[in-house]
C-alpha cells in the first residue's frame, strides 16, 4: 500500500477504504482547517482511464458551488499518488443511520431528502448529473441537515457515458446506457426515500439480472409507504425518464408540497430535529494527532487548485517551493489535462461528429485492407466510487446482467458499491494486435472510446454505438470484436470483426447492428481504434432475453 501523503497536511484516521482508494481525515498545517482527503488507489492510479476519471472529478467539484454539497478545496497529483482534498463533513452517512437506527419517520425521511436533493439541483443546473445518488452518498449533519457526496462517476447531462451506477438505486434507461439525465438521478434520490421509509430498497432482487427486470417491469410498491408521501414516490419511480420530475429542483417544488399538505409547514423543523438526535447519538471524538511514524514523503508533486481567481480564469495552477523544472511541467500538465474536461458534454460545440450506420454479419469487414485483431478475452472488473467519509460499500449483489442490457460485475460486489461497464483497459493485460500508424501528416491520438446502448433487437441480433474522441483530425481505425458465450464476465467464442476508418473529425459516433451466428446467453462486444486509445478500447456484455440466471 503506498505511504504517499499530501504535503502541507497531517493525517491521523482513515475514515474509509474500498477498491477505489481510501478516506482520511487530516488537518491543513497552515490554517490548523480539518480536511477529508481523498487517495485514488495505487493500483488504479497506474491506468491512464482511471486516473483521468479521477481527474475529472475533481475538475466538477472545483466547478460547483453549493451548501449542499461536500466542498472541494484542491487537487494533488505527484508521481507516487493523486488525491482530493475537500472538505470535511461533520456528521454520519445515511447509510449508517439506516443501518443503526432502522426506518425514519416521514418527516424526517422527507428532511434528508430535501437537503441532499438540493444539492443535487446545483448539480443539475450546472450541467452534471450524480449517477450515483444512494444512502452511502448523502452525509446527515449534527443540526439534522444533509449534503451529497462522492462525483465519482458524474457526467456532463445529455452524455452517453456508458452503464454505470449502483443497481439497487438505477433507473431503468440507466440499465441499457442512454445518455445520463437528471431524470435518472430523481430516480436513485426517490428510491434511496423509499429505503429511508421502509428500511429496505424498493425492489429485493438479489443478483444484476433481477434487478434490471424489476426496476423495468416491477410495479412500483407504493402500498409500503405512508398514503401521504405515495403519490410522491409513484412519481419519483415512474418506469420512464418523462413521467418523473425533470430534474431536482422539480422533484424538491413536489416534495414541499407533499409535505406542506400532509404534514403542516413546520414539518422540517420536526423532520430536522428528529434527524439531529439521531446523528448525536451516532457521534463519536474523532481522535487528533497524527502516527509520527506516517510522516509524509517530500516527492516533488503538482498541484492545481480548481477555483476562480481574482482576474477569473478558471483555474489557477500552484506550484510548491521545491526545486525541479520536472515540477513545474507537471504543474502545466496537470493544469492543461484538468482544462480539457470543462464543457465536454455531449453539447459541447467544439466537438466534430459524424455518424454511421452498418449492418455487419459474422466475417464482415467494412475497412480496406484486414482489420487488426482484437483480443478474444477481455477480462471485466467492478469499479467502485469512494464514498466521504463512508467509503465502504455494504450489502451484496450477485453478478448477472439483464435484458435490455446490463453488464456483469464481480458476484462479491455489493449493489451499494458503485460500478461501471467493464473496458478491456480494466483488464490485467488487455491486448491488441499492431496496426499502422497514422500519416506523420496527420499526427492523431485516440483519448476515449465508449461502447452504449448495446442491446438485443431481435433472436440473434443486437445494436450497439461506438463513440471515439480523438485529439486531432488524422484517421482513425475502430474495430469491433463480438463474442458469444454462456459465463457472466467472460467474452466467450469469437463471433466476427469489423473495422471502419475515419477521418477529418475529432470525434465519430457509429450505430453498429449485428447478427449472431453463436448460440450463448452472453453476446459481448468489444471495441479497439488504431491508434490504440488511451483507455484501452471498451466492451460490454449483455444477457440475452430468453435466458435465465441459475
Amino acid at each position: 500500500m503506498s505511504t504517499w501523503a499530501v504535503p502541507g497536511y497531517s493525517e491521523s484516521l482513515e475514515l474509509g477504504s474500498g477498491a477505489g482508494g481510501r478516506v482520511v481525515l487530516a488537518l491543513h498545517e497552515p490554517t490548523g482547517v480539518p480536511v477529508a482527503v481523498k487517495y485514488l488507489s495505487e493500483s488504479l492510479r497506474t491506468r491512464p482511464g482511471f486516473l483521468r476519471g479521477f481527474r475529472a472529478e475533481a475538475e466538477l467539484l472545483g466547478g460547483l458551488h453549493s451548501p449542499y454539497v461536500a466542498g472541494f478545496y484542491e487537487y494533488v497529483e505527484g508521481t507516487e499518488g493523486a488525491a482530493i482534498v475537500m472538505e470535511l463533513v461533520d456528521g454520519v452517512s445515511l447509510r449508517t443511520l439506516l443501518a443503526r437506527q432502522g426506518p425514519l419517520t416521514p418527516e424526517s425521511a422527507l428532511a434528508v431528502l430535501k437537503g441532499s436533493l438540493l444539492g443535487l439541483a446545483d448539480a443539475h443546473r450546472a450541467g452534471v448529473v450524480h449517477r450515483d445518488y444512494k444512502p452511502a452518498n448523502v452525509l446527515v449533519t449534527p443540526e439534522g441537515a444533509s449534503k451529497l457526496v462522492d462525483f465519482g462517476i458524474a457526467v456532463d447531462a445529455g452524455l452517453s457515458a456508458g452503464v454505470a451506477g449502483t443497481p439497487a438505486y438505477m433507473a431503468p434507461e440507466q440499465w441499457t446506457g442512454a445518455p445520463a439525465s437528471p431524470a435518472g438521478d430523481v430516480y436513485a434520490a426517490t428510491a434511496t426515500f423509499f429505503e429511508c421509509l421502509t428500511g429496505h430498497k424498493p425492489y429485493p432482487g438479489d443478483n444484476m439480472a433481477q434487478l434490471a427486470v424489476q426496476h423495468a417491469e416491477d410495479p412500483v410498491p407504493v402500498e409500503e409507504v405512508p398514503e401521504a408521501v405515495r403519490a410522491l414516490v409513484r412519481r419519483g419511480l415512474a418506469k420512464t425518464a418523462a413521467e418523473r420530475p425533470s430534474d431536482a429542483a422539480a422533484f424538491v417544488a413536489d416534495l414541499e408540497r407533499a409535505a406542506v399538505g400532509q404534514y403542516g409547514e413546520d414539518w422540517e423543523e420536526r423532520g430536522r430535529g428528529r434527524l439531529a438526535a439521531l446523528v448525536a447519538s451516532l457521534l463519536f471524538l474523532l481522535p487528533s494527532g497524527r502516527d509520527p511514524s506516517g510522516t509524509s514523503t517530500t516527492t516533488d508533486e503538482a498541484r492545481t487548485v480548481l477555483g476562480r481567481d481574482a482576474s477569473g480564469g478558471r483555474l489557477r495552477p500552484w506550484r510548491p517551493t521545491v526545486p525541479g523544472a520536472a515540477v513545474a511541467a507537471a504543474a502545466v500538465l496537470v493544469a492543461l489535462l484538468l482544462g480539457q474536461g470543462v464543457g465536454q458534454g455531449a453539447g459541447a460545440a467544439s466537438r466534430q461528429e459524424t455518424r454511421a450506420r452498418a449492418t455487419t454479419s459474422p466475417t464482415q469487414t467494412a475497412d480496406t485492407g484486414p482489420p487488426p485483431s482484437a483480443s478474444a478475452s477481455p477480462s471485466p472488473s467492478a469499479t467502485e466510487s469512494s464514498a466521504l467519509p463512508s467509503a465502504s460499500p455494504s450489502d451484496s449483489a450477485g453478478d448477472g446482467s439483464a435484458s435490455p442490457s446490463a453488464v456483469a460485475t464481480d458476484p462479491s460486489a455489493s449493489p451499494d458499491a458503485s460500478w461501471t461497464a467493464p473496458t478491456p483497459s480494466d483488464s490485467a493485460s488487455p491486448t491488441t494486435s499492431p496496426s499502422p500508424s497514422p500519416s506523420p501528416s496527420s499526427p492523431t491520438a485516440v483519448k476515449d472510446v465508449t461502447v452504449s446502448a448495446f442491446r438485443q433487437t431481435g433472436p440473434a441480433t443486437a445494436t450497439t454505438t461506438i463513440t471515439v474522441t480523438a485529439d486531432g483530425t488524422g484517421p482513425v481505425t475502430i474495430t469491433l470484436a463480438w463474442f458469444t458465450g454462456n459465463a457472466a464476465g467472460q467474452a466467450g467464442t469469437a463471433d466476427g470483426t469489423e473495422s471502419y476508418r475515419r477521418s477529418g473529425a475529432r470525434q465519430y459516433t457509429l450505430t453498429v447492428d449485428h447478427t449472431f451466428q453463436g448460440t450463448g446467453c452472453y453476446w459481448t462486444v468489444q471495441a479497439s481504434t488504431s491508434p490504440a486509445s488511451a483507455d484501452g478500447g471498451a466492451s460490454q456484455q449483455l444477457l440475452t432475453r430468453g435466458c435465465e440466471l441459475r
